[in-house]
């Protein structure tokens, strides 16, 4: 018997598949092969997720009520100081900070805005935002049809985080400008009286402005990483908006009570009015880094909780 005739036992070829007359060529197997690690950054699965996040009726909504407060307190400004008043003055000066410049310069319209709505209506909303990321896909079965494709776990948590960040910067920006647009309207725009007594001009204001909208929405990244954290734990996405938002509020109560002060440093809202030591010649900067420390601490210690939970999780819905 030949060595050609002989029964093909033992290890089969390896040689590459070979295109025939036809020039197709067999299709290889690859279901056993070892599959690469992905980038961690997909700039259409961050695409995506920011449209999906900007087409919500929700988010439009919260948009357009943040848009609407520095058209209120403007119009509560112009009628109080119609008849030569002082902003303020009926409640014995108290209000919103910067509010008193208003009348004298409309581009203070814009700090005394984000003043008015960081305590509460801005982490409102970076709450029902956060809140909803994943719990929301969760609840209306899409999460388990996400994770079937290609994305992987680590990505689409880290896109549906940068899409949580850019509302942040969205609904930050959205305050300054309603406020820049109301202030011009009602009130004169000219050189700029910063808090230090130096006066600057009305273009380095602007920029002044700017810098401290993006300061705003850094100080949001905390919570919006605990946010991330919360929407991890349930399939629920109104629990999760609540549970946000009540740790907002339980936090806010426990900055405000005297007794528990040595625990005010350690809390996320406790620096995030420094930013108006932007508006000082020179910039007092200490404030800010540690505003900044803190929120990085946040986004680090919640993003790693919310990704070790998401990572390990069995998405059954």
């Amino acid at each position: 018997m030949s060595r050609a005739e002989l029964p093909r036992t033992g290890t089969p070829r390896t040689d590459p598949p070979r295109a025939g007359r036809g020039g197709t060529a067999p299709v290889e197997d690859r279901s056993t092969s070892p599959r690469r690690p992905g980038p961690l950054w997909s700039p259409a699965l961050f695409r995506s997720e920011l449209a999906v996040t900007f087409r919500r009726w929700r988010t439009l909504a919260l948009l357009i009520v943040l848009a609407g407060i520095p058209l209120l307190v403007g119009i509560a400004v112009r009628i109080e100081t119609g008849d030569g008043g002082t902003a303020g003055g009926g409640r014995g000066g108290e209000g919103p900070a910067f509010i008193g410049q208003i009348t004298n310069n409309g581009l203070f319209l814009v700090f005394t805005a984000l003043a008015a709505t960081l305590p509460f209506f801005l982490p409102m909303a970076v709450g029902v935002v956060a809140g909803d990321s994943i719990a929301g896909e969760a609840a209306t079965g899409t999460l388990r049809y996400l994770l079937v494709a290609p994305a992987g776990r680590t990505r689409l948590l880290l896109a549906k985080f940068t899409a949580v960040l850019a509302f942040c910067l969205a609904a930050t920006l959205t305050v300054a400008v309603s406020a820049l647009a109301v202030g011009a309207l009602l009130f004169p725009v000219g050189e700029v009286t910063l808090l230090s007594g130096t006066t600057v001009s009305f273009e380095e204001g602007l920029l002044r402005a700017l810098a401290i909208a993006v300061v705003v929405a850094a100080s949001l990244a905390g919570l919006a990483a605990l946010g991330l954290f919360v929407s991890t734990l349930t399939n629920s996405g109104v629990a999760a908006m609540a549970t946000t938002v009540g740790l907002l509020i339980t936090v806010q109560i426990l900055g405000a009570i005297p007794q528990l002060e040595v625990l005010h440093p350690y809390l996320f809202p406790h620096h995030w009015m420094s930013f108006a030591d932007l508006l000082r010649d020179p910039v007092y900067w200490e404030g800010l880094l540690d505003n900044l420390l803190l929120q990085g601490l946040y986004t680090a210690v919640f993003g790693s909780a919310a990704w070790a939970r998401f990572t390990s999780r069995d998405i059954t819905v």
